[in-house]
């Protein structure tokens, strides 16, 4: 399985619990499962844990809730991206905390 269909379920349920039903879509992408708003990318589930895209105006503030870290699939981080560990997906504060962010930033890019 390349990503944990519970962490997606706790994903999903806290965008739903944010922001409602309307606009959020899905997608699967980079072996896992992302979650789009207007088409812009929010979050998402992968093998080991998940991903945020925060945009680099909040990366800092993203950054010191414990369990994110710089995103990099490729060994080279990607600005305005966190990874999420296994451990703050299953705290619901800190899963709210930087979902929050995800959707600021998605929130202010113009419709796809």
């Amino acid at each position: 399985m390349a990503y944990d269909e519970g962490h997606a379920t706790l994903m999903r349920e806290e965008l739903y619990n944010i922001i409602g039903h309307n606009n959020i879509t899905e997608k699967k992408m980079f072996g896992g499962l992302c979650f789009l708003l207007n088409g812009h990318m929010v979050c998402g589930v992968h093998k080991d844990g998940g991903m945020a895209r925060i945009g680099k105006s909040r990366e800092a503030e993203a950054l010191r809730i414990e369990g994110t870290a710089p995103l990099s699939f490729t060994g080279r981080p990607m600005g305005g991206m966190v990874d999420l560990s296994e451990d703050l997906l299953e705290d619901d504060s800190r899963r709210a905390a930087v979902l929050r962010l995800a959707l600021k930033n998605a929130q202010s890019l113009p419709p796809k």
